[in-house]
């Protein structure tokens, strides 16, 4: 754990874990709690106290069978979301669970894979959290396959598909956890993403989509929203460059469907920069809440890197 103070990165705090850690979120508790959710290589979900990394996991439970492949969190101490402090876990098993941290035996709720799907699930979202009655999770899988599930009703409320050639789903984020759902962003192998257009679900359609695909193809292994402006995104990729996207909305971003029920219209994307920080891949990026245009990303390369964006 670091503490940055201007141009110095202080070490504050180190902890080590049994086995090899693949993700972790802040997302499920107040950043003022310094408690960090994390998955490992062997199936565990732990939850830290950065004020005490030295005493180990304040909770560990065995999650799935194999690696954690990804994690999120939410919850009403967590940037103003609503609701239950929830984390999901994405597995190599194919499974998707979603745990309270005030019940610690179980899962509340798990969700399988597409039906005759034999895939892994990379990628898990929350979304649509920006009132006590509504709650949504998207999940992501090695199939190319994205499901949205509303977790009051426990349903499935639409499948999708990436971009043709995309491959595995490798990261899904909403452009905001705590507000109505608008837009949802994979990022995939091959240098592939995806934008839908999460406001209007056609019971035939789905959701409308926009696809992009970087000039370098290389494995986008991540993506994350701009919080002073959900139009704007940040893709890291297996080649150690960051891509900086925007979306532009169309003119309408309805229309009537040949049934008479609103269907979305797909906006376009437009690249905004890119820059090459590592010889060797980006494996996560955060921007920071307070300070616009300020990041931080880890590489392969074992350096963790703070990078400041002008003009955003």
């Amino acid at each position: 754990m670091f503490e940055l103070n201007g141009l110095e990165a202080r070490l504050t705090g180190e902890g080590r874990h049994a086995s090899g850690l693949k993700c972790s979120t802040f997302g499920a508790s107040a950043l003022t709690d310094r408690s960090l959710a994390a998955g490992s290589a062997a199936g565990e979900l732990t939850v830290w106290d950065l004020e005490r990394p030295e005493a180990g996991p304040t909770w560990c439970a065995a999650a799935h069978v194999g690696a954690v492949c990804a994690l999120d969190g939410v919850g009403g101490a967590a940037r103003g979301a609503h609701g239950a402090p929830e984390l999901a876990t994405a597995g190599q098993d194919g499974a998707l669970h979603v745990w309270d941290p005030r019940v610690r035996a179980r899962p509340v709720v798990s969700f399988a894979p597409p039906a005759g799907a034999k895939a892994e699930c990379w990628a898990a979202a929350f979304g649509d959290a920006h009132c006590d009655a509504e709650r949504s999770l998207a999940a992501g899988y090695s199939t190319g396959d994205v499901q949205l599930f509303d977790l009051r009703t426990g349903r499935l409320r639409c499948a999708l598909r990436c971009s043709a050639g995309g491959g595995a789903v490798c990261a899904l984020e909403f452009d905001r956890r705590e507000a109505a759902a608008n837009k949802l962003v994979a990022a995939c192998m091959d240098g592939c993403f995806s934008v839908w257009d999460a406001r209007t679900i056609h019971a035939e359609r789905g959701m409308a989509r926009a696809d992009g695909r970087t000039s370098a193809p290389a494995t986008l292994w991540g993506v994350r929203h701009l919080p002073q402006d959900r139009d704007v995104w940040a893709l890291h990729d297996g080649a150690g460059a960051a891509w900086l996207y925007s979306y532009q909305y169309p003119e309408k971003r309805s229309e009537k469907a040949e049934d008479g029920a609103e269907a979305g219209v797909a906006g376009s994307c437009a690249l905004l920069t890119r820059a090459t920080l590592s010889t060797q891949p980006l494996v996560s990026w955060d921007w920071s809440a307070e300070k616009r245009g300020l990041a931080l990303c880890a590489s392969v390369d074992q350096c963790v890197r703070v990078v400041a964006v002008s003009g955003l």
